[in-house]
């Protein structure tokens, strides 16, 4: 029971900042914009979050750093996307690169620094219930955030005036534009949003899921947060299934690792063979196993070709000029 509470402990926290920074990136992408640059963004806000809460000695302040350098770096992919009209997927990439490398050279100073951990909210009594105590009612701010902003962005996208607004700008600007709506209002507050939940996804990596500064942290997590949008099909409640799906696997390849094969002898010879041939495989490929799951997915959605086109956002990645 100690082991899988704390199996699936692991999982939680390692699904977490992917579903933060999906659900940014849903919102931006119903928008019509199509940014590449999570990687980027999250990479930041791990960096000013790490940074933040180590000059303040608070994590939520750390938190909060996260999220500003998210949002900062997501007006320069507005900027150039959205008024200048560059291309958007030149742009993502561009913004990606450069985060990696301007967060290495800032948290430089930072390397081999003790974190500044976010402790868990443990709910009295309920905390103490089998299994799910832990898991439900003794976990950090930012794991309730995201439960909550799950409830929030799917209210908003399909409940208010304003998110048919946001969805209507994301299936037709031109349209969308003729009818009065701002459009570039409108797309700018999205990619500041998904600008804030990337770096916030980032601080979490840096405040909670490993509280330190390490370079290249995010190890690809922003582009499965990005093939997680696509895997929901632009739904937010289908990026929660994702998420841990994709969660339970990085976990699932790091406890293979360390299994020791002797402690389990216990087992039926056929399960305890085919554990020793899992075993056998090579770290290097069982570390790459969430982005082999992730190519995977993608190429089984890819074979269901109405469902993808009935839910993407008819403008999704076409930039918008108002006077043509």
């Amino acid at each position: 029971m100690e082991m899988t509470e704390a199996i699936l402990l692991t999982i939680f926290t390692a699904a977490t900042p992917l579903m933060i920074a999906a659900l940014g990136e849903l919102v931006t992408e119903r928008s019509g914009v199509l940014n590449l640059g999570v990687e980027g963004m999250m990479i930041m806000g791990a960096v000013a979050g790490f940074a933040s809460a180590q000059i303040t000695g608070d994590p939520y302040l750390g938190a909060l750093g996260g999220i500003v350098a998210g949002m900062l770096f997501s007006l320069l992919f507005a900027f150039l996307t959205i008024n200048l009209v560059a291309n958007q997927v030149a742009t993502g990439l561009a913004l990606t690169i450069l985060g990696l490398g301007l967060s290495g050279l800032i948290g430089e100073a930072y390397v081999g620094q003790p974190g500044v951990k976010m402790l868990p909210i443990v709910i009295p009594g309920l905390s103490q219930l089998p299994l799910v105590g832990k898991l439900l009612f003794s976990q950090d701010a930012i794991f309730y955030f995201s439960i909550a902003l799950l409830i929030a962005i799917n209210w908003f996208l399909f409940k208010t005036r304003a998110g048919l607004t946001l969805r209507s700008v994301g299936d037709n600007h031109t349209s969308a534009h003729s009818l009065g709506i701002d459009v570039i209002k409108i797309r700018y507050l999205a990619v500041m949003f998904g600008g804030a939940c990337s770096g916030l996804a980032g601080a979490h990596l840096a405040l909670v899921y490993v509280p330190q500064w390490v370079e290249g942290m995010t190890a690809g997590r922003g582009w499965i947060a990005l093939a997680l949008v696509v895997f929901a099909s632009w739904r937010p409640w289908r990026i929660l299934m994702g998420a841990y799906l994709f969660g339970a696997v990085t976990i699932a390849q790091l406890h293979i690792q360390a299994i020791d094969i002797n402690s389990l002898s216990f087992l039926p010879s056929g399960l305890f063979y085919l554990t020793g041939l899992i075993k056998s495989i090579p770290s290097q490929f069982l570390s790459a196993l969430p982005y082999v799951a992730t190519i995977v997915v993608l190429v089984i959605i890819s074979k269901n070709r109405r469902l993808t086109l009935i839910n993407t956002p008819a403008s999704l990645g076409k930039g918008f000029v108002p006077d043509r």
